[in-house]
């Protein structure tokens, strides 16, 4: 796997991982929830925000399954997913342990760990 950059806007999103929390940074003006964290707010465009803690419940809206992996290291065939998070933000992510994926799927949050202590999060079927 290659290595997955952070930066002074994602450290603290990174640091959350290590520990298995999943956040999205809050807007402290208009209330808008984004992912990936960013220096402006996409709403509004405040500097102002704060990373909050969600319960990692969501639902695919779109995915597709990867059957040719660009990374050579991948086994694929493998699905990725757009998950709309119950708090509203979406998150492209892989979808893990579901053989029949599909819209509207409710899923949940999960962990795939990375060499240096951090983790992705993927989702998995709640069914």
């Amino acid at each position: 796997m290659t290595e997955i950059p952070e930066d002074e806007v994602t450290a603290p999103w990174w640091d959350a991982t290590r520990e298995r929390r999943l956040t999205v940074q809050r807007c402290a003006r208009c209330g808008l929830a984004q992912l990936p964290p960013r220096v402006l707010c996409t709403g509004c465009g405040s500097r102002a925000s704060r990373l909050e803690p969600v319960d990692g419940r969501g639902v695919v809206d779109s995915y597709t399954v990867i059957h040719r992996a660009a990374d050579p290291a991948a086994e694929a065939p493998y699905t990725v997913a757009r998950v709309r998070l119950a708090e509203g933000p979406i998150l492209l992510t892989a979808l893990v342990g579901t053989p029949e994926p599909r819209c509207d799927l409710p899923v949940t949050l999960a962990w795939r760990p990375l060499p240096d202590g951090r983790a992705l999060p993927v989702f998995t079927t709640e069914e």
